[in-house]
């Protein structure tokens, strides 16, 4: 029988229940347990998809093409798993699912109600999908983590509070846990704790006892006994069932911080994990995986040299827009041995236009640019800012600066070359232009340009390595060597395909193409210290103990010649992809179980934002 552990939020949305869940989850998986993960998101959208990075943060991308909640990045990276679409529940596809049955007449003519049809739907949802296998075992998960997004009180939520409500006698009281995160706040240095006593009396009113309530700190100041003595006594949990989640010096030890206040040891107890049969095979597993988090972790705080990245972007007034991105460099600081400094440079403030407007945030964002280890353009959808990423990649490589351009950074760097380099400085993307002379980045959706289904090229996708260039490509050095490599997509314009021979003839290398040599996904530079742009997203992919090949190539050049050599000699002995065996197929076979989006009428209404 699976596990399920609720981990609701309470006061203020945005105090880190994701981080918390993913902690609790690794810390289960050190313990020898399989654990997978759900995000519930009580808004109406069916997906993340068309919602604007700056307002709910980055769109997150699956293998299967789900455009998920960022926390699902957090479940991946944290319990190295491979999640699905149906791993992130919104109230837009569970009325869907209900309305859809209702006109199916499967409800046998009775009146469609919140309670009981939509709180089962719920209900149904999550013990379907906690049934799936999610790692290299293939097997059941034993523990499914349920993260219900928002705070306790809520109106959108409120189907979901009673479903969960209804679930823990479902399943029994053996088998459901629920972890309820309160904020703490520090007022004039006392530790308040009439918010938590107030969220917990919420949610007890509701039907839900919390078993562990964990109390978010803003600062470095731990939670002091004397609160914790109190939040026991009026919230009617033991002291051992408080713990204290202040401000660390890195999310990545967040773990360690719930495994110093015995949360696995309670929820042994409180779950009868003794009764899951695990394997002596999981529980060294376990203990590897232990002892390798708190050598990253313990790495980490004895870090001295620097590396040093500026990140020219669209989006950089909300820093979650690019928490895959963040993660992935992070990860590959981590295993150079070096301290991540990011600077972030919004790209419009590169153009002259801002040189006329406002000089000083001109001559701060050149300032940036100029001193950067190492310059990173990535993704991102609409006109705005364009200009300005051209110029830095021009700088990138007119400098001998290492680069690396994503998606919308990618493209960019094939308009930067075809102006610089072939003298035509009126190329331009259809995305900008759709009108232009010269068109070097076009759409190219993956089945029809006016009929429903299938205009975003959206999940894991196969490149194929050109052997003319594998002597000297780093991006295949990078990725072990091999001769195909596997990352997520999420985009519609593609390099156009009839300018891929004066491209390549002039010296920019598209060293990875699709399966049918129609789609360019990576480029480089021979002559360059390191000078890479990718169509994929492989931040998507990156893993703590496993960071993503381009990243980490990156990093380290932004580190100097010698460190990427190093690096890129590792990878060829010991690079381990992502993926599952079975997700590591062909494009056909992946294209039909990728989730797509579609267009009515020739017109694109599921179009990501452009700003």
């Amino acid at each position: 029988m699976t596990k399920y552990i609720l981990v609701s939020g309470g006061v203020v949305s945005g105090i880190g229940k994701g981080v918390i869940a993913s902690s609790t989850g690794l810390l289960l998986k050190t313990a020898g347990l399989k654990v997978t993960a759900i995000k519930i998101d009580p808004y109406m959208n069916i997906d993340a998809g068309t919602m604007r990075p700056t307002e709910h943060g980055e769109v997150y991308v699956l293998n299967d093409g789900g455009e998920v909640d960022l926390d699902l990045g957090n479940y991946e990276r944290y319990l190295d798993v491979t999640l699905s679409k149906d791993n992130n529940i919104t109230t837009g596809k569970i009325y869907r699912e209900v309305i859809d049955k209702e006109r199916r007449g499967e409800y046998l003519g009775k009146t469609v109600q919140i309670v009981p049809h939509v709180t089962n739907a719920i209900q149904d949802w999550i013990q379907r999908v906690s049934k799936i296998p999610v790692d290299e075992s293939g097997e059941e998960p034993d523990i499914c983590i349920v993260e219900l997004g928002g705070t306790v009180g809520d109106i959108e939520s409120a189907p979901f509070i009673e479903a969960m409500r209804q679930f823990q006698f479902r399943v029994g009281h053996d088998n459901f846990a629920l972890i309820h995160v309160s904020l703490v706040p520090d007022m004039h240095g006392e530790q308040k704790t009439k918010p938590t006593q107030t969220t917990v009396h919420a949610l007890r009113g509701l039907g839900l006892l919390p078993d562990l309530i964990a109390c978010r700190l803003l600062g470095r100041q731990p939670l002091e006994s004397s609160t914790k003595d109190k939040i026991s006594m009026f919230c009617h949990v033991a002291s051992e069932q408080v713990i204290g989640v202040h401000d660390v010096s890195s999310v990545y030890h967040v773990p360690l911080l719930l495994q110093s206040q015995r949360i696995v040891e309670y929820l042994r107890k409180r779950l009868n994990l003794a009764s899951l049969n695990i394997t002596e095979e999981w529980v060294s597993k376990g203990l590897s995986l232990e002892a390798k988090w708190r050598g990253v972790t313990k790495g980490q705080e004895r870090l001295f040299d620097e590396v040093k990245i500026v990140l020219v972007g669209k989006y950089t007034d909300l820093k979650d827009s690019y928490m895959s991105v963040i993660k992935a460099l992070e990860h590959s600081a981590f295993r150079v041995r070096r301290k991540l400094t990011i600077q972030w440079v919004e790209s419009s403030d590169l153009e002259p236009s801002t040189q006329e407007s406002d000089p000083a945030k001109y001559h701060d964002a050149w300032r940036a640019v100029v001193g950067a280890g190492g310059i990173l353009v990535p993704g991102g959808f609409g006109k705005r800012g364009t200009e300005g990423m051209i110029l830095a990649i021009k700088w990138a490589r007119e400098q001998k600066i290492p680069f690396l351009g994503i998606c919308l950074g990618f493209q960019m760097a094939v308009i930067e070359w075809a102006r610089s380099v072939l003298g035509i400085p009126d190329a331009q993307s259809t995305e900008f232009v759709q009108d232009t002379q010269n068109p070097f980045v076009i759409f190219m959706p993956e089945i029809s340009r006016t009929h429903m289904g299938g205009t975003m090229r959206l999940g894991l996708r196969p490149t194929v390595f050109d052997r003319e260039f594998e002597t000297w490509s780093k991006a295949r050095k990078l990725y072990g060597g091999n001769e195909k490599m596997w990352e997520r997509h999420r985009h519609r314009y593609e390099v156009n395909p009839e300018q891929v021979q004066r491209l390549q003839e002039s010296g920019l290398t598209f060293v990875g193409k699709d399966e049918k040599g129609e789609r360019m996904q990576i480029l480089e530079l021979k002559d360059h210290t390191f000078f890479m742009g990718l169509q994929a997203h492989p931040e998507l992919c990156s893993r703590p103990l496993n960071p993503s090949p381009p990243f980490l190539g990156f990093i380290a050049a932004s580190c100097g010649q010698s460190e990427l050599e190093e690096q890129i000699q590792e990878q060829l002995k010991s690079f381990r992809p992502p993926h599952p065996e079975y997700s590591m197929v062909s494009e056909e076979a992946l294209r039909t179980s990728t989730q797509e989006h579609p267009i009515a009428n020739g017109v694109g209404t599921m179009t990501p934002p452009t700003d």
